[in-house]
Parts: C-alpha cells; structure tokens; sequence
C-alpha cells in the first residue's frame, strides 16, 4: 500500500512537509486493523498531555478522529503515525501557548521480526523521557553504534546506572512467574501500559523496582515491547547470555490481546 500523509484534515503540500520535519513536536504509533486499535484513550491521552507540555495548548481529539477516521477507512490493516507539531511557536516568547498541528501518515502494517536480540548497553537518558518526542538523534546514533559493534539494537542505563529503556521499547523482565518492571525515567509505552493492564486480569504479579547490568543473569527472561510486539525475547546484554523462558512470548500476548479494539 502507499503511504497516506494528511494535515490538519487537508493534503499536504512540500511546505507542509518541510515544517513538520522540525525537531519539536511529539506523536504516537498504532497499529489499526479494521478500523480499530487497542488503547485509542490511551493513544488520545498521550497526545492531549504532551500537546499542554510541549505547546500549553489544548488538542481537539474530535476533530482529529474524524480526520482519523476518514484517512483509514479503505485500509483493513495499516500502521498510523499521529505528529503534533506547530508553525506558531513565538521564538520571542517561547513559553507561550501555540496553536497544534496535527500530521496524520499512514502506511503498511508492521509486524515484528521473530528473532530474539541480543543488546548492547550504553549510558543514555533521553530529554523528557516521559514524552515520545521527535528528539531521535541519540537514539539512531545508538542503535547504528550498536549494530556497527555487531549486536541488534541498543539497551540505555541511567546516569545511576540502572536499565531504563531499549531504544524504541520498553523493558521487562520475568522472575519466578513474577512480571518485574525497571524502575527508572522511562516512556511509559501503550503497549507497556495494555501489558500491565492485561497480567492484572490475568493474575499475573508485577513489581517495579531498580534493575542493574549485574542483575541481568539472575532473570528468568528478558524481554522488550513496543506498538509492534506484545514481547520480543532478549537473549543476552553486551557478552553475558541470558536465560530464556520459551513461554514468555505466549503470557505476554494472552495477556496483551485481553484488551480489546477499540473502535476509531
């Protein structure tokens, strides 16, 4: 399928294009079948809340559902990508409030590739890690690091040291049936939060506590999540091999698919 690009409701000219290509502005990423996605209040409330962070400015989630919905209705299966950026911002009066734009693309489905990773670890804290920023440089300087040293992706430790987050997923872990989740400045992912939503309906415990490089092998898995897979294993950080649990991917999607779609 082609990709689809709209603004504001309208089509996008090269101007359009090159204003949105700024490095201040903020989105998120679904992955709609049929019209529907899992979390769509979740999707709405990162928008609204970054929008008053980033701009002091309120977003009009109905209008953006209706250019939404227009823009995917001949698509059974598409991945949508939603920027909110602004040409308004006063450069002289930086803190005041600046009317949202909203850039709506489209294009083919994604899916994860199966294999599990092995990640390299380095010391990074991405600026406002709270929001899902278009902030990326850091984060593609690490991945391409990584992957020149040989390994799939990159694993970022706070300025304490501790796990944080991989470059585009959050991290988890299992530990004796238990779901343990790294506490440091994280994004905290749409697929995170339906995950955490899901192991509560299914019993399933959870714990958020400090994760360090040297806890790593006492781990019955690890594994990294993100809008394109409920859970991809992690086979081993930097030169330790870690220990794999085959039925973690399993308990992750069970307990990711008790969320339902949510429609548009």
């Amino acid at each position: 399928m082609d990709f689809r690009v709209e603004l504001d409701g309208a089509p996008v000219t090269t101007e359009d294009l090159v204003a949105a290509m700024g490095n201040y502005g903020h989105f998120t990423a679904m992955q709609v079948r049929g019209g529907r996605v899992r979390g769509l209040e979740l999707h709405l409330d990162r928008l609204v809340t970054s929008t008053r962070r980033l701009f002091a400015s309120e977003l009009d989630t109905d209008r953006l559902l209706v250019n939404l919905r227009r823009v995917i209705k001949d698509e059974d299966a598409l991945s949508v990508r939603v920027l909110v950026f602004t040409r308004a911002l006063n450069w002289d009066d930086p803190g005041a409030p600046a009317a949202p734009e909203v850039l709506i693309r489209t294009g083919p489905p994604q899916s994860p590739e199966p294999k599990p990773l092995r990640l390299r670890s380095v010391r990074y804290e991405r600026v406002l890690p709270e929001v899902k920023h278009v902030g990326t440089f850091g984060i593609v300087h690490h991945i391409r690091e990584a992957k020149i040293a040989g390994y799939d992706d990159a694993l970022f430790l706070d300025n304490l040291g501790r796990v944080s987050e991989a470059s585009i997923w959050n991290v988890g872990f299992l530990e004796g049936g238990k779901i343990v989740w790294p506490e440091a400045p994280v994004l905290p992912g749409i697929t995170l939060q339906l995950l955490r939503k899901g192991l509560r309906r299914q019993g399933i415990p959870q714990e958020t506590r400090e994760v360090y490089p040297a806890d790593l092998p006492g781990f019955d898995a690890m594994f990294v999540t993100n809008s394109q897979t409920s859970g991809t294993p992690v086979i081993s950080v930097d030169d330790v091999e870690l220990r794999s649990d085959p039925d973690i991917t399993r308990l992750l999607m069970e307990a990711y698919e008790t969320n339902p779609r949510d429609e548009i």
